[in-house]
C-alpha cells in the first residue's frame, strides 16, 4: 500500500515578487531548499562555467594539441550506451571540426564489455594510433593503458565513473569524482565532462565552430544516464534541449519520424523514451558503432537505414525486457519475503544480459528499494545490473563486498557486477548492511507518493502548464511536480500506441469536468472499477504539436476513495475440476451444454475454439492448460463465464532447439505456400505457446539472417521473407535465452496447472 502525502504549507520569501512566479512554482522552489533570490535564480536561470574552470583540464589540452600539430592518429574510444555514444560522437565531431586524424571505437557489449581491452587496442595501435582519447570509460583500465604506453601510445582519459584506490597512468585524466566535494561540475555525465573539454579545445585554437551546437549530444547523453540536474549538469541540459528541438542531425531527425516523436515539443522525458532506449539497443544486442555514424551523418538515405535497424533492434529490446520483467515479477510473487529486503536481488540461468538493467529499474520505479538483476551464466558465475533509488550511492554499497566479487564499476545510480554463484547468499547479507548504513531504515517503509498540490480538474489549464515548465528539466535531483485531484470517475478506457502497450483514459470529476490521462506502459494494468470513485496522481506537462498548444496529464498513481456499487462488481466464477477427465467427458458436456465454449489450442485446436475466436458465454471448458497465467486472465475477461470446467491438458514441453526448428519449418512454409503473410497469433495457437515466444523465436531467426520480419502496423500481422543470411551471433545467443526461459516458464506454469487447488487458478 502506498501512503500519500499532502505538502504542508510554506511561507514565499517576499524577495520572489521580483520573479513573477505562479505560487505553485514558488512554493515548489521553497520546498526543494531555494529560498532566497539569488539562488532561484540561478536555478532557473542557471549559467555555464568557462570551460577552463574545470581542474586539470589543461594537460589534455596541450597533448590533443600536440596530435593536431603531427597530424597523429588519435583514436577516440568510447562506451555502447548512450552516454557513450553521444561523448564519442561529441569529441570526434569537434577533432574533425579541428582537422584532426581521427579514427573512433566502441567495444561489443556481448564480445568485450566495458573499458578499454587488449585484445582490441592492439590492432588500433598497429595501424598507427598515437593518442587514445577516452569517453565515458578508462578511470579504471591500468593494464590496457600501461599496454598503451609501452606501445609508445599516450591515452588521456575523460570519464565520470568511480576510480579505484590508484590512477591509471595515462597522461591527463579528466573526472568529476576527481573534484572536491560540492563542486558545480561534480555531477557531470561522461557526455558533460567530454562538452568541457571540447570547449576547451575550440577555445584554444580559436575555431570559429560554435559549442552550442554540441549541446544536442550533451542532453541526450546527460538524460539517457540519469544525471543528477544540478549546477553545470542542469545547466547544459536545459540549453541541450533547446538546440535538439531544432536539430540539424538528420540521424536524430530520422528516427524522430521512424519512432512518431515531435521534436518541437521535446522534453527530457523524450530523451528518456523515445531517443534512449532506441540507441541503448544497439548497445545491448549489437554493435554501438553505427550509433556514432547516425549522429554523425550528412547522408540522408544512410541515416534512414540505420534508424531503421535501431527501430528493429528496440522491438527486440522491448521483446526481451517484456520476459525478463514478467519472469522477475512471478518470482516476487512466489517468494514475497525478497520484497522485505533492503535491495531486491534475483537471479535466473534464462535472462539476457543486455536487458537486465533495464528490468532492474522497473522494479526501482514499482517497489522504491534499489534492484539487482544477475543472469547465471554457462561459466557459472552471477553476472547483472544493478539500479538505485534517490540518496543510495550503489556503487559505493557494491564496493563494501569487493572481497567477494569479481569484478563491479558504476556511478550513484546504477552498477555492473560478477561473482561467483556460491558467494551470493554472503553478498545479499553484506549489501543489505551497507544499504542500510546509507539509508538508516528508510527501505523497509511503506512507499510514499509526495503531492506536491491537489487541483479541480477545471484548474489543469495552459497557463499552468507552460509555468510549471519553468521548474524543467525534471530528472534526478529534480523530480517533475505530482499534482492530484481528489474523487473522479472514470468515464472510458482506449488503447494506445504501436504495440497497445499504452492507455488513456478520460476522468470525470463530481461537477462533470473531463480531462484525458496518459497511463504509459499500463495496457493489462488493473484500473479502478466502474461506478468507483478514486483519487488521481498525475504529472503535467505542456507541449506543442504543429504549433497548437497541448496539455499531457501522466498517470502516477491512484487509490480508491469510494467503491462501486455491489451490483457492477464482478460475478464469482463457479470452478469444475475435471483435470482427471478423458476427451469423452468433454464430448458429453458439448452435447449437454448447447452454448458451451470450449478452448482447446496446439495439437488439440480442433477440439474448440483459440484464444482469439472465443466469445462470451456463462460457460467455459479449459481442455488446453494455457501457456501463462496471462492468457488464462484474457480469455476469462473475454468470456466472462459464470461456470469454468478445468480440464487441462497439457501439450509435451519441447526443448529450445525443438522449438526453434518447428518455428523454422512453420516459417519456411509461410514463406513458401502463403507469400509470407501470417498473424503472430495463429502461430501462438498452433504452437499453444505465449505471443511473446514467437515474437523471440521469429527475431532469433532474423538473427541468424534466416528470415526477415516485416512488421504491419499495430496489428499482430507481419510479412516473412527469406533472410539475406547475414547474422548476429550476440544477438541470436541473447534471444536463444529468452526463448529458453519462456519455454521453462511455460512449462512450470502447466506443471503447476495440473496440481494447483482449482480455485487459486481461476483468480476470482
Amino acid at each position: 500500500m502506498t501512503r500519500w502525502i499532502t505538502p504542508s504549507p510554506v511561507e514565499i520569501p517576499a524577495s520572489f515578487a521580483e520573479l513573477d512566479l505562479h505560487p505553485l512554482v514558488a512554493q515548489t522552489l521553497v520546498r526543494r531548499g531555494i529560498t532566497d533570490l539569488a539562488s532561484a535564480r540561478a536555478f532557473l536561470h542557471p549559467d555555464l562555467l568557462p570551460p577552463t574552470r574545470f581542474p586539470n583540464i589543461e594537460p589534455a589540452v596541450e597533448r590533443i594539441s600536440a596530435a593536431l600539430r603531427n597530424k597523429e592518429l588519435i583514436c577516440v574510444w568510447g562506451d555502447f550506451d548512450v552516454d557513450g555514444q553521444s561523448s564519442t560522437t561529441l569529441l570526434v565531431q569537434t577533432l574533425q571540426t579541428l582537422g584532426a586524424n581521427v579514427m573512433y571505437y566502441i567495444p561489443i557489449r556481448g564480445k568485450e564489455g566495458h573499458g578499454i581491452h587488449i585484445d582490441s587496442l592492439g590492432p588500433i595501435l598497429d595501424n598507427g594510433a598515437k593518442l587514445i582519447l577516452t569517453c565515458d570509460t578508462g578511470i579504471t583500465a591500468h593494464r590496457a593503458i600501461d599496454f598503451a604506453n609501452s606501445r609508445g601510445a599516450d591515452v588521456v582519459i575523460t570519464d565520470h565513473h568511480e576510480p579505484g584506490e590508484t590512477l591509471p597512468d595515462a597522461k591527463a585524466i579528466i573526472n568529476p569524482k576527481l573534484l572536491p566535494d560540492g563542486h558545480i561540475l561534480e555531477n557531470l555525465a561522461g557526455v558533460g565532462v567530454a562538452y568541457k573539454l571540447a570547449e576547451a579545445l575550440l577555445e584554444q585554437h580559436a575555431s570559429s565552430y560554435t559549442r552550442h551546437a554540441l549541446l544536442d549530444l550533451v542532453a541526450l547523453g546527460l538524460i539517457a544516464d540519469v544525471a543528477l540536474l544540478k549546477g553545470e549538469t542542469r545547466a547544459l541540459v536545459q540549453r541541450g534541449i533547446q538546440v535538439l528541438r531544432n536539430t540539424g542531425r538528420i540521424g536524430l531527425r530520422a528516427m524522430a519520424e521512424l519512432s512518431g516523436t515531435s521534436l518541437e515539443s521535446l522534453t527530457e522525458e523524450t530523451i528518456g523514451f523515445n531517443f534512449a532506449p532506441r540507441l541503448n539497443a544497439l548497445g545491448r544486442l549489437g554493435d554501438a558503432n553505427p550509433a556514432v555514424e547516425l549522429l554523425l551523418s550528412h547522408d540522408p538515405a544512410r541515416a534512414r537505414v540505420l534508424a531503421a535497424q535501431i527501430e528493429g533492434l528496440n522491438a527486440q529490446r522491448r521483446l526481451l525486457t517484456n520476459q525478463v520483467y514478467d519472469a522477475a515479477e512471478a518470482q516476487l510473487r512466489e517468494n514475497p519475503e525478497l520484497l522485505s529486503e533492503p535491495a531486491i536481488i534475483l537471479t535466473s540461468q534464462s535472462w539476457p544480459g543486455g536487458v537486465v538493467g533495464i528490468v532492474a529499474n522497473k522494479l526501482v520505479e514499482r517497489y522504491h528499494r534499489p534492484a539487482i538483476l544477475l543472469n547465471h551464466s554457462e561459466d557459472g558465475l552471477l553476472r547483472g545490473s544493478a539500479r538505485s533509488v534517490e540518496g543510495l550511492h550503489i556503487t559505493e554499497a557494491i564496493a563494501t563486498q569487493k572481497h567477494i566479487l569479481l569484478g563491479f564499476g558504476g556511478h550513484p545510480m546504477a552498477a555492473g557486477l560478477a561473482l561467483e554463484v556460491e558467494k551470493l547468499a554472503d553478498f545479499r547479507k553484506g549489501l543489505g548492511r551497507a544499504i542500510e548504513a546509507q539509508l538508516g531504515k528508510v527501505v523497509r517503509e511503506e512507499p510514499t507518493i509526495q503531492i506536491d498540490a491537489w487541483l479541480r480538474l477545471d484548474e489543469i489549464t495552459h497557463e499552468l502548464a507552460d509555468s510549471l515548465e519553468a521548474l524543467a528539466p525534471f530528472g534526478a535531483g529534480n523530480p517533475s511536480l505530482t499534482l492530484a485531484t481528489h474523487k473522479v470517475g472514470l468515464r472510458s478506457v482506449a488503447t494506445i500506441g504501436k504495440a497497445r502497450e499504452h492507455l488513456r483514459l478520460n476522468v470525470e470529476d463530481e461537477n462533470g469536468n473531463v480531462q484525458p490521462v496518459l497511463w504509459w506502459g499500463g495496457a493489462g494494468g488493473e484500473l479502478p472499477e466502474e461506478g468507483s470513485k478514486f483519487d488521481l496522481a498525475y504529472s503535467l506537462r505542456a507541449s506543442t504539436f504543429r504549433g497548437q498548444k497541448q496539455i499531457t496529464l501522466q498517470l502516477e498513481a491512484f487509490r480508491i476513495v469510494e467503491e462501486a456499487p455491489p451490483e457492477l462488481r464482478p460475478r464469482r466464477i463457479e470452478v469444475i475440476d475435471l483435470r482427471t477427465e478423458s476427451a469423452s467427458s468433454l464430448a458429453k458436456l458439448q452435447d449437454e451444454i448447447s452454448a458451451l465454449q470450449i478452448w482447446a489450442e496446439g495439437p488439440d485446436r480442433a477440439r474448440g475454439k483459440n484464444r482469439f475466436e472465443l466469445s462470451q458465454s456463462d460457460e467455459l471448458a479449459i481442455w488446453t492448460i494455457p501457456p501463462s497465467p496471462a492468457e488464462l486472465r484474457d480469455v476469462l475477461e473475454l468470456v466472462r463465464p459464470r461456470k469454468v470446467y478445468l480440464f487441462g491438458a497439457s501439450p509435451n514441453p519441447e526443448k529450445t532447439d525443438e522449438f526453434l526448428s518447428r518455428l523454422t519449418g512453420m516459417a519456411k512454409f509461410i514463406i513458401n505456400q502463403r507469400e509470407g503473410n501470417v498473424k503472430i497469433g495463429e502461430l501462438a495457437v498452433a504452437t499453444a505457446q505465449r505471443i511473446n515466444t514467437i515474437w523471440l523465436g521469429l527475431e532469433w531467426l532474423a538473427a541468424g539472417g534466416h528470415i526477415s520480419i516485416q512488421r504491419d502496423g499495430a496489428e499482430d500481422a507481419v510479412l516473412l521473407s527469406t533472410g539475406d543470411g547475414g547474422s548476429n551471433q550476440y544477438l541470436q545467443r541473447e534471444l536463444y535465452v529468452a526463448v529458453k526461459g519462456i519455454l521453462e516458464e511455460t512449462a512450470a506454469y502447466r506443471a503447476h496447472f495440473g496440481r494447483a487447488d482449482v480455485e487459486s487458478l481461476v483468480e476470482q
